[in-house]
């Protein structure tokens, strides 16, 4: 072996160990092996159940590549059958080398012969090399086809070489065998991670599919992102980094009780069971007080009346998305209104602690409740501060624990502000706001028309300096919401 092709070994083996797409990879493989074998064609089988799948082709001569983007290539699988020589050499474990295939007792070559007639190509020597893991499993064949000498004349491959690919071929086994390794743990880990997230959602019928919603719109926002700039903007670990945040990212939710989370009404249910019998109450003592004389049959159903209307302004606060003055004035007055018990005890009609719920201005949750609430990105942070993310996800909880702040320093938990809140975290940020105001499986509130929602966000950006208004802008374009949507342009 030459000087030159051991550096090359070496060469190969640094590049292999570097890739982590398992694509790529096996594209990789099947170049670096060609290029060492100096051959004209090759393919790069993987076992898959009960037969070889191709995985990566590739013919000089007639110019054609397939494989390495991780598509089906559509050819049906080659059966684990001694008849194939690629199924032979990986049952028996061993190298096939063929100097001339046309003239190979013991070995069926009817499949490359067929493959020659259809393309007009000409396949000569063959060598066959199987892949196995360091466990002795097997995972699939090198098949290399036409070997050339100096002159670019079709050859034998030669003992030395046949050596070289053996090793080259155990190495890019193992490597293979590393890479899916990875994948099987990341994809542990992704399950773990829809099962915890989806365990939110199913807790509450009111954040049904948010978290998914925004891991769809993510992933096509970043898609769109790099298809317009000039390179690579998020690379794909990159990419796997943000979109592993927005899964994370409402995990304290898992803690933070039903009946905060819940909440679709100002009042609780048991204060509103609690009005509505009140009222009843004083329908009754009219009845009553009219019946002993102490009030006119026109007075008690001047109070059945006020009952009913107080009734009706209760339910519209109750449910109301904001209160205006108007509204808030009669709940001054109607809580001003007293009824006397039986034992002669004078009550309000309406409590302190109804108006205090009631008088909510927006929403539906009191200023203990919010905070409760808002607990639940400090309880994300402490959660996921129990698991040890890998270098590709060293800033998942990070990321996924700030998507309540905001650029001009009024979010929560930390108050964070301008350049001390990341890219990734506005763009999460963006999705969470732009999915809560679209939703339509919440049936507290109707979903928002998309252009309303992106009014919203842009207010948000341009007047109250919230959210990062060029990620709001090109959020906007880009239409991630929808499945089907325009391609980007390159920019120039």
């Amino acid at each position: 072996m030459t000087q030159q092709e051991m550096e090359k070994i070496l060469e190969v083996g640094t590049l292999l160990s570097s890739e982590r797409n398992l694509d790529r990879l096996l594209e990789k493989v099947l170049i670096c092996t060609m290029e060492m074998a100096r051959c004209d064609a090759g393919t790069l089988y993987l076992l898959d159940g009960d037969g070889l799948s191709f995985k990566i082709m590739r013919n000089d001569t007639l110019k054609t590549y397939s494989g390495g983007d991780g598509r089906d290539s559509g050819l049906p699988k080659v059966p684990l059958s001694r008849e194939n020589v690629c199924a032979l050499s990986l049952l028996e474990e061993r190298t096939i080398s063929i100097e001339d295939v046309r003239n190979a007792p013991g070995y069926n070559f009817s499949g490359p012969i067929r493959y020659d007639a259809m393309t007009g190509y000409y396949t000569k020597s063959m060598l066959v090399v199987p892949m196995c893991g360091r466990d002795g499993s097997k995972i699939g064949v090198l098949q290399l086809m036409n070997a050339l000498n100096d002159a670019g004349n079709i050859c034998a491959f030669s003992e030395e070489m046949v050596l070289v690919l053996e090793s080259m071929a155990s190495q890019a086994s193992i490597t293979i065998q590393n890479a899916r390794y990875i994948e099987e743990i990341k994809e542990l880990l992704y399950s773990f991670v829809r099962v915890m997230s989806s365990a939110v959602d199913e807790r509450t019928p009111y954040n049904g599919s948010h978290t998914r919603h925004m891991a769809e719109y993510g992933s096509r926002f970043i898609d769109w992102l790099n298809a317009r700039s000039a390179g690579e903007r998020f690379s794909p670990a990159h990419k796997e980094e943000i979109l592993m945040s927005v899964w994370l990212h409402d995990i304290g939710k898992l803690v933070t009780p039903l009946e905060v989370m819940n909440k679709v009404a100002r009042l609780l249910p048991e204060q509103h069971a609690a009005f509505t019998h009140r009222m009843q109450v004083v329908r009754l003592r009219a009845e009553i007080d009219e019946l002993a004389g102490r009030i006119s049959p026109g007075e008690r159903q001047a109070l059945i009346e006020a009952t009913h209307a107080a009734a009706r302004l209760v339910e519209e606060a109750n449910t109301a998305g904001f209160i205006t003055d108007e509204c808030l004035r009669q709940l001054q007055l109607l809580q001003l209104r007293l009824y006397r018990d039986e034992d002669g005890q004078e009550h309000p009609w309406l409590t302190p602690e109804e108006y205090a719920m009631l008088s909510i201005r927006k929403g539906t949750l009191s200023d203990e409740e919010r905070a409760v609430m808002e607990e639940h990105v400090s309880i994300t942070d402490r959660l996921l501060s129990q698991i040890r993310f890998s270098g590709e996800f060293s800033h998942v909880r990070e990321w996924a624990a700030s998507h309540h702040e905001f650029l001009n320093g009024s979010g929560y938990p930390a108050g964070l502000s301008g350049e001390d809140i990341p890219p990734e975290v506005r763009m999460i940020t963006i999705l969470d706001i732009f999915d809560a105001l679209v939703a339509e499986d919440r049936p507290y509130k109707r979903g928002m028309p998309v252009e309303r929602a992106l009014s919203i966000l842009q207010t948000m950006a341009d007047r109250e300096g919230k959210l990062d208004g060029q990620l709001v802008r090109l959020f906007a374009e880009s239409r991630c919401w929808e499945k089907e949507r325009p391609k980007a342009e390159k920019e120039g």
